[in-house]
């Protein structure tokens, strides 16, 4: 039986992780969850699963939700910063699945690993920002980071029994987003409705602007540099609309490995949990007779100028990365309220990265004080700009 924490189990990774688990309740059982302010689902999930402890983001989240729970209830309630970590940290756990959306889940990503426990990861700000940091405290621990974004777990499939030095490069496959055919001009006028339509994939709001703009794959690409130490240089981006090569390796002597399968996240989550092991899926297999056309195209950077600035961040290295992301997270936060349009988003991000001295090799504080302040320029650039 292995025990799981799950962080961010409000959101869809921690849903599907939650369906996983209680699908399979001979092998799983839940330790402890951290989320944010869904204090009302949260109490189901402690309902449902009964952890030995949760967290929540405020004071009055935590009296809410016990509240919710009853004074009977043993579960121990804990909130903030201090708690999510606490609860990484978890005696009882044997896993923690990684999932709170942005840079917040660095600090509780770090207090797992920490704390030795074998990580599974989506949430990947964690690498975009602190890869070098994340990389080196799991060898030191000695446990495993187990990827669950469907991309890097295609590609940690196909790299299994691969000897480094046959690998020629990665292909991470992007279905495109909803606007992949909407001209510039088209661009301008679409909505925060719009862009959180995702074609194929069910995701929260943040992620599935990043997929709408591209950013989410530059991430990936700068993830993908970490998980598997590979250089940038060697890391490629296909657009491919209908998602089914979930991402490929090409090898020295021209092969190319791909992972194939249906658009569900919980392949990868249920891959993540049972690793090395595999478990039986009740889920629709992969109908290749029925599955018609597939594509590739490269990506349009001109168009969709957020992953070319990915990439630009990835090969400055340091605290690039950190500034790209929380840039991007302050725009899309601006976007989904209705304060700027679409075409705004790499404006954004570009004139901050810009503006920032890159500083290389950088310790935990100063990747957080390049996170605040990348914030605080872009809450003044934001403020200037309207959506027209």
């Amino acid at each position: 039986m292995k025990k799981i924490t799950i962080l961010g189990s409000t959101g869809s990774i921690g849903a599907s992780a939650l369906d996983v688990i209680r699908k399979n309740p001979k092998k799983f059982r839940v330790a402890a969850l951290a989320a944010g302010r869904n204090v009302a689902l949260l109490a189901r999930q402690t309902l449902a699963f009964h952890p030995e402890a949760v967290s929540v983001q405020t004071p009055e989240d935590a009296k809410h939700l016990r509240d919710l729970l009853g004074s009977r209830n043993p579960v121990r309630i804990l909130c903030g910063e201090a708690g999510a970590q606490d609860v990484a940290a978890h005696r009882s756990a044997d896993m923690v699945l990684s999932a709170i959306s942005g840079a917040a889940g660095l600090k509780p990503t770090l207090a797992a690993i920490e704390a030795g426990k074998d990580l599974a990861l989506a949430n990947k700000e964690t690498m975009v920002i602190a890869g070098h940091l994340v990389t080196k405290k799991a060898k030191q621990k000695k446990i495993r980071v187990l990827p669950v974004d469907s991309e890097h777990s295609a590609i940690f499939q196909c790299l299994a029994g691969q000897k480094p030095k046959n690998v020629k490069r990665i292909i991470l496959t992007a279905s495109g987003g909803p606007f992949y055919s909407f001209s510039r001009a088209d661009l301008k006028k679409v909505t925060p409705a719009q862009a959180l339509r995702h074609p194929r994939w069910k995701m929260g709001a943040k992620i599935t602007v990043d997929s709408a703009s591209l950013m989410n794959k530059g991430l990936e690409v700068i993830e993908a540099k970490w998980l598997f130490g590979v250089d940038i240089s060697r890391i490629d981006v296909l657009v491919h609309p209908q998602s089914v090569v979930h991402s490929a390796i090409e090898l020295i002597d021209g092969t190319v490995l791909a992972q194939l399968g249906i658009a569900d996240m919980r392949i990868p989550i249920a891959y993540a949990l049972s690793y090395p092991d595999r478990l039986t899926n009740p889920l629709p297999a992969l109908d290749l007779a029925k599955t018609g056309n597939v594509t590739f195209c490269l990506p349009d950077t001109k168009k969709f100028p957020c992953l070319r600035l990915a990439y630009e961040a990835a090969r400055a290295g340091g605290t690039a990365p950190v500034v790209l992301n929380a840039a991007n997270e302050a725009a899309v936060a601006a976007f989904l309220e209705n304060k700027i349009c679409f075409n705004d988003l790499p404006k954004v991000i570009e004139k901050i990265l810009d503006r920032h001295s890159v500083k290389q090799n950088p310790s935990l504080e100063e990747i957080l004080h390049a996170d605040g302040e990348a914030r605080w320029e872009a809450a003044g650039i934001l403020k200037k700009l309207r959506r027209g």
